[in-house]
C-alpha cells in the first residue's frame, strides 16, 4: 500500500486537527474543514487505509481516530514547517541573556523557566558539564604552614579551588615545581581526557612525600569528578495538568514522579548532546515512563564545545513546529550569550 500525496494530505489534516483539539478526528470533520476537495466517504476509506499502515489508531470505540507515534515521525521529518518565532519572541529571548551577567548556573535556571513559560510544556535542563572545557593553568598556592590551595583555571574563565593538607617542610617553591609538573601533564586537555593515573612523574618528584602525593591525588580525583555535573534544572513542572491526556491523576502523578528521577532526566539529556535539535516520540524514548510523552532538546556551546543540554517534555500530541522552533532559537541564543561571557582566550 503507497503513502500517496492524499494520504499524506489527509493525515497532516488529522495530526494539526489533534493537536490543537485533543479530540479522535472523524472523516467529516477533515472533508468538511481541510477542504480537500474529496468527500467523507473517500476520507473516511483513505483513514482505514493509513490505520492499516500503523499511521492512524482509534481509541476505545470512538468513531474518530488520533495520530500513531509513526505518524508523528513521519510529521516531523517531512510535514511540518517550523515557524519562526514573532519578533515579541525573539526580544523576549534576547532580553534574558543581556540583561545582567549572572552565574552560570543561574543562567541555566533562567533558560528553564523561559522556555516552560513559551512553551507551556515541562522544561528541563542539564547545568553545564565542565568535563568538556579545557584546563588553562593549574596552581598550587600556599595558605599557611599546613595548607594549599588547587586552582584549577578552565578556558571557559570557570575556577576550581580546593584546600589540599601539606606535610611539614614543604615550601611555596616545592608547590610550585609540582605545579609545573601539573601543568605540564594536564594544561590543554580537557576533564573528560584526564586520565588520574597517569602521574608518574609527579609519583617519582614526591618520593620522599608519599602522604602528600596520596592528597594531591584524592584531591585532583574529586575536582576532575565534580566537573560532570549531574545537576538538573526543572520548568512548569505543573504545566502537564493543562493537557487533558494529563487530566487522569494516575497518569499525573507517574508524570510528577518521572520529574523526580533526576538519574534517569539526566541519561536522557547526556545522550542528546549530538548538537542540534532532536524530537524523541513516544515509544521512541527508551524508558517506559516516558513512552507516552514526547521530547525536543537542544544543545548548547561554548564556543565549537557542547556544554550541556535543555529541553520540553510534554505529551506525544505536541505542537512540534513550536516547540523545534523554540530550543532551536534558545539554544543558539544561549550559546552566543556563554561563548561571549567565558569566551576562550588565547
Amino acid at each position: 500500500m503507497k503513502l500517496d500525496s492524499r494520504k499524506l494530505k489527509i493525515l497532516q489534516a488529522i495530526i494539526n486537527d489533534y493537536i490543537m483539539t485533543a479530540e479522535p478526528v472523524g472523516s467529516r470533520t477533515v472533508a468538511k474543514k481541510y477542504n480537500l476537495g474529496i468527500s467523507s466517504a473517500t476520507v473516511r476509506n483513505e483513514m482505514s487505509d493509513l490505520e492499516e499502515m500503523g499511521f492512524l489508531e482509534q481509541p476505545h470505540t470512538s468513531a474518530g481516530r488520533i495520530p500513531s507515534d509513526k505518524a508523528y515521525r513521519l510529521y516531523v521529518d517531512k510535514l511540518m514547517q517550523v515557524r519562526s518565532l514573532s519578533e515579541q519572541e525573539a526580544e523576549y529571548i534576547k532580553d534574558l541573556y543581556e540583561s545582567k551577567i549572572m552565574q552560570l548556573e543561574q543562567v541555566i535556571l533562567n533558560t528553564a523557566k523561559v522556555l516552560s513559560e513559551m512553551t507551556n510544556y515541562t522544561s528541563i535542563a542539564l547545568a553545564p558539564q565542565l568535563s568538556m572545557v579545557t584546563i588553562k593553568h593549574i596552581q598550587l598556592v600556599p595558605v599557611d604552614k599546613s595548607l594549599a590551595l588547587l586552582v584549577v583555571v578552565t578556558s571557559s574563565g570557570i575556577l576550581k579551588d580546593t584546600l589540599i593538607h601539606i606535610p611539614e617542610g614543604i615550601d611555596s617553591d616545592y608547590l610550585y615545581k609540582v605545579s609545573n609538573i601539573l601543568n605540564a601533564k594536564f594544561r590543554g586537555k580537557t576533564f573528560a581526557q584526564i586520565d588520574i593515573r597517569d602521574l608518574s612523574d609527579i609519583r617519582n618528584e614526591l618520593a620522599e612525600n608519599q602522604k602528600f602525593f596520596n592528597s594531591l591525588v584524592d584531591v585532583l580525583t574529586t575536582s576532575f569528578r565534580e566537573a560532570e555535573n549531574r545537576e538538573i534544572y526543572l520548568g512548569g513542572t505543573t504545566n502537564i495538568f493543562n493537557f487533558p491526556e494529563y487530566q487522569d491523576i494516575i497518569r499525573a502523578r507517574s508524570f510528577l514522579n518521572l520529574m523526580e528521577e533526576k538519574d534517569l532526566l539526566y541519561n536522557i539529556l547526556v545522550n542528546s548532546r549530538n548538537g542540534g535539535v532532536k524530537v524523541s516520540i513516544g515509544t521512541e524514548n527508551p524508558y517506559e515512563e516516558l513512552r507516552g510523552c514526547s521530547i525536543v532538546t537542544a544543545t548548547y556551546s561554548l564556543g565549537d564545545r557542547v556544554l550541556g543540554t535543555i529541553g520540553v517534555i510534554g505529551p506525544t500530541r505536541m505542537e512540534y513546529s513550536r516547540a523545534v522552533s523554540i530550543m532551536d532559537h534558545m539554544g543558539k541564543a544561549l550559546s552566543r550569550y556563554l561563548t561571549k561571557l567565558y569566551g576562550e582566550q588565547p
